[in-house]
């Protein structure tokens, strides 16, 4: 069975090293290990690139549609590729977690990110794994737009470095070891 890889961030130079951009950037370290490269597709807001994870074949995407509205991407991949839920990952940010944290959650709810929200929306169903990068809260709740299309500073970016390296070994650990295995060893 395929393996379906989602980074979640936003398009475009602006957003590049932003911190809601480590979706982006895990699925990108993921892909260059492995040898898949990532293409627009010519009629999809998506870049998407197949490859191996061990045995298992993989499908690598970053949804190009900005944040909030990845869900239909996600929908139309796992329709196209035949994809079971419990075989589909989604790496993205997260204020709750610490820079430098990662953590491997099985199922649930959005817990406020729209990316996420827009993919359980989408699917109709909250139950497929994440991959959280730990990105930090800002100050106040005001600023967590502003916080989050910011880059990193430099006192957080050689954590949040060390852990997109840890997220991508994670989901290789999820494909390859399985979900138990992997969140015993990374959370």
């Amino acid at each position: 069975m395929t393996w379906l890889i989602i980074g979640l961030g936003n398009p475009g130079r602006r957003y590049r090293l932003t911190k809601h951009n480590v979706g982006f950037r895990v699925v990108d370290q993921c892909a260059e290990k492995k040898g898949i490269k990532l293409k627009k597709r010519r009629l999809g807001k998506v870049q998407v690139g197949e490859g191996r994870v061990g045995a298992e074949r993989v499908v690598i995407a970053k949804p190009l549609t900005y944040m909030n509205r990845s869900g239909s991407v996600v929908k139309k991949l796992i329709g196209e590729l035949g994809i079971s839920l419990d075989h589909l990952v989604v790496v993205h940010d997260d204020l709750d977690l610490a820079c430098g944290r990662i953590k491997i959650k099985e199922k649930g709810g959005h817990g406020g990110h729209k990316g996420v929200r827009s993919i359980i929306e989408q699917i109709g169903s909250p139950d497929f794994v994440r991959v959280k990068v730990g990105i930090d809260k800002p100050e106040t709740p005001a600023e967590g737009v502003d916080y989050v299309l910011s880059p990193f500073d430099d006192e957080q970016l050689p954590l949040v470095e060390e852990s997109m390296e840890q997220a991508s070994e994670a989901i290789e650990a999820i494909i390859v070891s399985g979900r138990d295995q992997a969140m015993s060893r990374y959370n």
